[in-house]
C-alpha cells in the first residue's frame, strides 16, 4: 500500500505554508492515487492538529478523500484513506 507522509512539526507556527502543504498532499495523493497520508501535526497544544482537522473538513476537500482516522495510540497522528 502506497503512503504518503507529511510532518508539520518544522512549520508549525506557518499557516500559509501548512495549507499550502495540506493541499499538496492532498492533491499528490488523489493524481498518483495513493491510498493513504499520514499528517503528523504533533502532540503540543492540540491547535495544530484542530487546523489540520478543520482543514480536512472542507466541503471541497472531503469529497477527496474516504475517510480520516485518529490515531488512538499517537495522538499526533492523523491518517487520511482515500479510495480510487
Amino acid at each position: 500500500m502506497a503512503k504518503i507522509k507529511l510532518d508539520l512539526h518544522d512549520i508549525y507556527n506557518k499557516g500559509r505554508v501548512i495549507d499550502e502543504e495540506l493541499n499538496r498532499v492532498i492533491e499528490e495523493a488523489v493524481s498518483k492515487k495513493i491510498s493513504l497520508v499520514e499528517i503528523i501535526p504533533g502532540k503540543g497544544s492540540g491547535q495544530l492538529k484542530k487546523k489540520v482537522l478543520r482543514f480536512l473538513d472542507q466541503k471541497h476537500i472531503k469529497k477527496l478523500y474516504h475517510r480520516i482516522e485518529k490515531d488512538s495510540t499517537n495522538f499526533g497522528r492523523i491518517f487520511v484513506h482515500f479510495k480510487h
